[in-house]
């Protein structure tokens, strides 16, 4: 059976529902339209159908959505149902920013070693994650299973880590160096170029001000 493709722009929309979701049972709602939540999320009515179509609906005509099952199923797809091991590679200010941000545990994103080079931080821990050589990559991998490597390099350093790891047999990437990384087609890689980010808003505030 041909599987069915999915566009990157639904993909991306995914943890947006999922969030909104996890709101509305906070709330105690047990079942919302797609009308309600359009409202809610700022999208039409028709987006959301389309999207969830994608991956069999979930809707009742006249009922809507179970918000519970919705939110199940969603996290199914995003593949929050099993757990992720990750390493980070790079142990300064972004890198144990990450490793201190206790939600990734609670989506199953589980950090279990970061790596250096600076003689000052091997040895330490960030929230009794232990930090360890960058040239002990390979030993660790060896008896771990490792998922997902997070970059948070210098731009000068980051290509050759990539390179590394996925040798080594990771082929999911969260790249948040300063470069595009040139990796096999079978390896995953998301980009976070925060500057970029910035930049965007930086356009944004100049176009609002000359309207």
């Amino acid at each position: 059976m041909v599987q069915k493709k999915i566009s990157q722009a639904v993909i991306r929309r995914l943890p947006r529902y999922y969030r909104y979701l996890r709101d509305l049972l906070d709330e105690g709602v047990e079942r919302i339209s797609s009308n309600e939540l359009s409202i809610r999320m700022k999208v039409t009515a028709s987006q959301i159908r389309q999207d969830l179509n994608n991956f069999g609906g979930f809707g009742q005509q006249g009922y809507g959505y179970n918000v519970q099952f919705l939110y199940d199923e969603i996290g199914k797809i995003l593949g929050l149902d099993t757990h992720h091991n990750i390493i980070v590679l790079g142990a300064g200010n972004m890198g144990q920013a990450l490793a201190k941000y206790v939600n990734f545990e609670k989506r199953g994103f589980i950090i279990i070693g970061l790596f250096d080079v600076n003689p000052e931080l091997i040895g330490k821990e960030v929230r009794r994650i232990h930090i360890y050589h960058m040239d002990e990559i390979e030993e660790f991998l060896k008896s771990h299973q490792v998922d997902i490597a997070v970059l948070t390099l210098p731009k000068g350093q980051a290509e050759t880590a990539a390179d590394q790891v996925v040798r080594l047999g990771i082929h999911a990437i969260w790249n948040f160096a300063h470069l595009d990384l040139a990796l096999p087609k079978d390896v995953v890689v998301e980009n976070v170029h925060l500057s970029d980010s910035l930049m965007q808003l930086s356009y944004n505030i100049v176009k609002n001000k000359t309207q």
